[in-house]
């Protein structure tokens, strides 16, 4: 474990800052600087492995008030970098809020295309991979592994055209998962981001 896994804890625990500035690029880089200062706030060694067990077992009243307490002292020791977590978070949540608005409006929509492409796109790229995996495991039960060097020779390739492509189905199950509670409740359901960027808008 590293200072970057504890990322999506941290904001759901109620640091956002933190918790955002840790799991993004640059987490690697402040992980010990800015972990320090959550480590004191909570009184633990300042080590990943004592704050996720801090994370879990401090009552959540108390813990609130720290990771509080942590996350103002972050911001106010290095306002630049909470600067860009504010921006980048806004940024996201904007983001989604034009996704969530776009999807919402092909739901109401009457064309049967707008309504079946997501759904289309997800049994495809489930077929995609399938079919992948068949051709070289086939490959490989006929003892041919030219097709399984060409794989790996292409790793960063498809790793990168699977990533987007896996990413945007990702997009299209939250959303569609938000909005069958909402369907439950009546009551719109924010995600991660939006509640991060909420909670730094309250915090300035």
């Amino acid at each position: 474990m590293d200072w970057r896994d504890l990322g999506g804890a941290l904001v759901k625990a109620g640091a956002p800052i933190i918790g955002t500035a840790l799991g993004g690029p640059l987490g690697g880089l402040i992980g010990q600087a800015i972990g320090g200062v959550v480590a004191e706030a909570l009184g633990v060694e300042p080590t990943p492995a004592a704050v996720d067990t801090a994370l879990r077992t401090t009552p959540a009243p108390a813990l609130e008030e720290r990771l509080a307490a942590a996350d103002d002292a972050v911001q106010a020791r290095w306002p630049a970098l909470a600067a860009i977590v504010r921006a980048e978070a806004e940024a996201q949540a904007a983001a989604v809020a034009a996704t969530n608005a776009t999807m919402r409006a092909e739901q109401a929509a009457g064309d049967v295309v707008q309504r079946w492409w997501r759904p289309l796109y997800a049994f495809e790229l489930t077929l995609e991979c399938a079919a992948f995996w068949l051709v070289l495991i086939g490959a490989l039960a006929r003892g041919d592994v030219a097709p399984l060097n060409a794989a790996i020779n292409a790793t960063g390739l498809l790793t990168l055209y699977w990533g987007a492509r896996f990413a945007v189905l990702g997009v299209y199950v939250n959303g569609r998962s938000r909005e069958k509670q909402a369907l439950l409740t009546g009551e719109p359901v924010p995600t991660v981001i939006e509640r991060v960027a909420r909670t730094v808008q309250r915090r300035r």
